[in-house]
């Protein structure tokens, strides 16, 4: 790609966001929590052709390594059925999804729940399928099915696979919409658990306690220190939505009763809550609602830059919740964009979202620190990487919160000249497919030319960046509108072992 140039005397306009940074300082490690694992709805879903699709590209083009859903142990699943007063047990499905996995290079977040029929203790359920939400009637046969569970995984894919998954107890425990025990019993439901996967092997990594808007983390890790119960990690979720606003306020509502960067600073209290243990985020999203509109739109992209790299040093994984809209918590949709937790729609056609963890996986693992201005939407990182760097931007506000179109002057000190600078933005004129889809006249069902002009206009093309070169400092400027990400990827000028010693 040619180089395009920056004039050196055009000067700056006030009002410009400044972001200063020496390359050369050593950085700190960037590790892409955000592909640890990525979140799903129902198990039986992952037999279907298309979601398996979609979940291969999510990994061959974002990165991610494993996969968590709801209901491996639910009826549908035919995990465990009691027939003619036996107990019937079958891992034909589970295994048909977990070859699955395995055949694409991604394994599973195993989320153990919800509770068979034939072990329930009442016939409370959640979700259009069903899945039981009681305790057992007796958790010794509880336990039974766990330890065969894991002693089957051992069996059929071998004990050093299996010490790479993750087991994690049951889904938000600490909400009555999925637990109908109280907190000790779900401690006692981890404690059976987790002593049964340690049975089947005791290199199986399990973890809890997969609370809602992190809840339960200290007496979750007191009960396993003082009753000696196994824990490899902690999980938990949250969303921007949680506990903001008034009883019955809407999405927009919560979001805006919300604060700047409320992930960030929960997970640092959770991190400090966590007492040493890999913390994992097995949920989260831009908002909790499963048909909110921003879901679809530019919005969600910056709010998902923004909170994976503010995570660094905090977190070991960083679930987003789902990768696909092929999803039916409460019914099966169908208009191709109805606000779904999805980064792909049905038809595969790639969300603002979906891009943003692409921007992401592009990155180097070395962050830099920059200095910028103070700015109430503007926010900026430089990432290292082999060859070159990224400088990401954001342009981002809550919901009724002031945000304009932004400025942005970059300069970059101890630098080679650049070899080439390119952009790739994502906003309300780039990678925003449901703009297409609005101009299509909305199709609730799309011909294959309409979803094949939504896949175009969902794509992220990398645009010239001009720049400008003097003395070892890089200069650069770019515009960010409203609800904007801006990735400008520089490849510099070295020869042999000039990167290592100017860049690390």
């Amino acid at each position: 790609m040619p180089s395009a140039r920056l004039g050196r005397n055009g000067g700056l306009s006030s009002g410009m966001f400044q972001i200063q940074c020496d390359i050369t300082q050593p950085g700190v490690a960037l590790p892409h929590v955000w592909e640890q694992c990525v979140g799903s709805g129902h198990a039986t879903l992952a037999l279907r052709s298309d979601y398996q699709a979609q979940l291969a590209r999510c990994h061959a083009e974002l990165g991610m390594r494993c996969v968590r859903f709801h209901g491996l142990l639910c009826d549908d699943m035919g995990t465990l059925v009691c027939e003619r007063n036996e107990f019937v047990h079958s891992f034909v499905n589970a295994d048909r999804i977990w070859d699955f996995l395995l055949s694409i290079g991604m394994r599973p977040f195993v989320e153990l729940s919800f509770m068979p029929s034939a072990l329930s203790s009442g016939a409370a359920t959640v979700f259009h399928y069903r899945g039981n939400i009681t305790q057992p009637k007796d958790p010794a046969l509880w336990a039974v099915l766990i330890q065969l569970l894991g002693q089957h995984c051992v069996d059929r894919y071998g004990a050093a696979e299996v010490r790479e998954w993750f087991f994690e107890v049951w889904n938000e425990p600490n909400l009555q919409t999925f637990w109908l025990g109280s907190r000790d019993d779900y401690f006692e439901l981890y404690h059976w658990t987790a002593e049964a996967l340690k049975r089947a092997d005791d290199g199986i990594r399990v973890g809890g306690p997969a609370t809602a808007s992190n809840g339960w983390i200290e007496p979750f890790l007191d009960y396993c220190e003082t009753n000696h119960v196994p824990v490899d990690f902690v999980s938990t979720h949250h969303y921007p939505t949680d506990a903001f606003g008034k009883p019955g306020d809407d999405t927009i509502a919560q979001l805006a009763a919300s604060t700047r960067s409320v992930l960030r600073d929960r997970a640092r209290r959770t991190h400090e809550r966590a007492r040493g243990y890999p913390l994992y985020y097995t949920e989260w999203n831009t908002s909790s609602n499963p048909f909110d509109p921003m879901h679809d739109e530019p919005y969600a992209a910056p709010v998902i830059v923004k909170t994976m790299l503010e995570a660094t040093g905090l977190v070991h994984g960083y679930s987003y919740w789902t990768f696909s809209d092929i999803f039916e918590e409460n019914y099966f949709p169908w208009s191709p964009f109805h606000g779904g937790f999805g980064l792909l729609n049905l038809y595969g056609v790639a969300k603002p979202s979906y891009r943003a963890f692409e921007l992401l996986h592009a990155l180097g693992t070395t962050l830099v620190q920059a200095r910028t201005d103070k700015h109430p939407t503007v926010d900026a990182w430089v990432v290292r990487r082999t060859g070159g760097l990224t400088v990401m931007l954001t342009n981002h506000a809550l919901p009724r919160h002031p945000i304009e179109t932004e400025r942005v002057h970059v300069s970059l000190t101890g630098a080679r000249a650049p070899l080439t600078a390119a952009v790739a933005r994502i906003d309300a004129e780039h990678a925003n497919a449901k703009a297409r889809w609005c101009a299509l006249g909305e199709p609730s069902y799309p011909s294959a030319a309409q979803v094949d002009a939504m896949h175009e206009a969902s794509a992220v093309i990398p645009e010239l960046q001009p720049w400008a070169y003097a003395n070892g400092t890089i200069e650069l400027e770019c515009t960010l509108p409203p609800h904007a990400v801006a990735a400008i990827t520089i490849d510099l000028e070295h020869d042999d072992g000039a990167l290592r010693q100017n860049i690390g």
